[in-house]
Parts: C-alpha cells; structure tokens; sequence
C-alpha cells in the first residue's frame, strides 16, 4: 500500500542523515536480512542524536533575531 508522506524541512534533513548513517552499515556488512528494522531504528536515532547536539551548539541567525540580540 502506497504512502504519503509529509515532511518538515527539519525532518528531511535528520532523514537523509538517517540514510547516510544507515547506508554505512549496510556498507561496513553489519545489517543482515533479519535484522533491517533494528539498524534503521538505530540510524534514525542517531541522526536525531546529531541533529540535537548540532541544535544545542549553533545559534542560527532567526534564533538571534528572536531573542532580541
């Protein structure tokens, strides 16, 4: 059954992270026919991971216009 989806731009970018890191698994052997639910659990999680450190360590411009700076 097709689905639509839509996305954030936020989203967007956490997903081709997710892609990135899970395509590197795939690479380095590690996901098997069994398991592919687990490592792309696994990889969303650690896009978000990257994306909330990456949030909590840089002030974007709206975010200074916001705060009155």
């Amino acid at each position: 059954m097709p689905q639509h989806l839509k996305l954030q731009h936020s989203e967007s970018i956490v997903i081709g992270a997710a892609a990135q890191i899970y395509s590197s698994y795939i690479s380095l052997g590690k996901v098997g026919d069994d398991d592919t639910a687990v490592w792309i659990d696994r990889s969303v999680k650690e896009a978000i991971q990257l994306a909330v450190a990456a949030d909590d360590a840089i002030i974007s411009d709206d975010e200074v216009e916001s705060s009155g700076f």
